[in-house]
């Protein structure tokens, strides 16, 4: 897939036309993503850099956090000091400012296009407990399936919580541990407590379905997006 460098900004030729070129470029390929039902990890490569151009435009800065977890603090304190010297040089900085002006609109109705397809599947997929949930939800097993498909794949999960100075924030971690193929003697029911009988760490297990009545590429959106519902309805049960 055609990305863009985190530093696209800034890097090579600070040219209106080349910079065009390299963001409808990328643009195209986010669209083409979009239309097979892929989004990550194209969306949130989006949000990272329509918040870039945001931050550049209103305070003429790069901001860590915006950034994905693939660049490392190191990296960014060089990038950050390049972008410092453009900064101070006002023609330099009249050209970025050009090439935001025309890009921030064509990131917003690509995202609003991602914003859809998110909801879409979304939608189509329902989350409900297996069994009796215990008190303790942030740690447990995931099972997932996608109609008309007839395979369940089970996932163990962990919810992590951290914070910053200004939010709480809450990330999960799983982890596939087998596939089986549904049948009517291997309900939920029946696959949790073979699970509590073969994993011991885990006698009392908080364990949900997540099913899509909607087919979706299973890595690219299924996944990630019952992750983040997970997530949410897990939140939601604990407040």
């Amino acid at each position: 897939m055609n990305t863009l460098p985190v530093n696209w900004l800034t890097e090579g030729l600070l040219d209106f036309e080349y910079k065009k070129y390299l963001l409808l470029a990328y643009l195209q390929a986010a669209k083409t993503e979009f239309g097979k039902q892929r989004l990550y990890p194209i969306f949130s490569d989006l949000i990272m850099h329509y918040r870039n151009l945001k931050q550049v435009k209103e305070h003429k800065q790069l901001v860590y956090e915006s950034f994905p977890q693939r660049i490392s603090r190191a990296d960014f304190e060089k990038l950050e000091l390049v972008y410092e010297k453009i900064v101070q040089d006002d023609e330099t900085m009249e050209q970025i400012e050009e090439i935001i002006q025309y890009a921030t609109p064509l990131f917003s109705q690509a995202l609003e296009e991602g914003k859809e397809l998110y909801d879409f599947v979304e939608r189509h997929l329902e989350i409900t407990p297996v069994g009796i949930t215990p008190i303790y939800h942030n740690e447990g097993y995931l099972f997932l399936e996608s109609l008309p498909g007839k395979e369940t794949r089970v996932y163990s999960y962990h919810i992590t919580v951290f914070e910053n100075t200004y939010e709480k924030y809450r990330g999960i971690n799983t982890q596939h541990l087998q596939t089986v193929r549904r049948g009517l003697a291997l309900t939920h029911e029946h696959l949790k407590a073979q699970l509590i009988k073969e994993r011991k760490e885990l006698p009392n297990p908080a364990t949900f379905a997540a099913v899509s009545t909607f087919p979706v590429p299973l890595e690219q959106s299924l996944l990630p997006i019952a992750k983040r519902s997970l997530v949410k309805y897990v939140t939601r049960l604990a407040g």
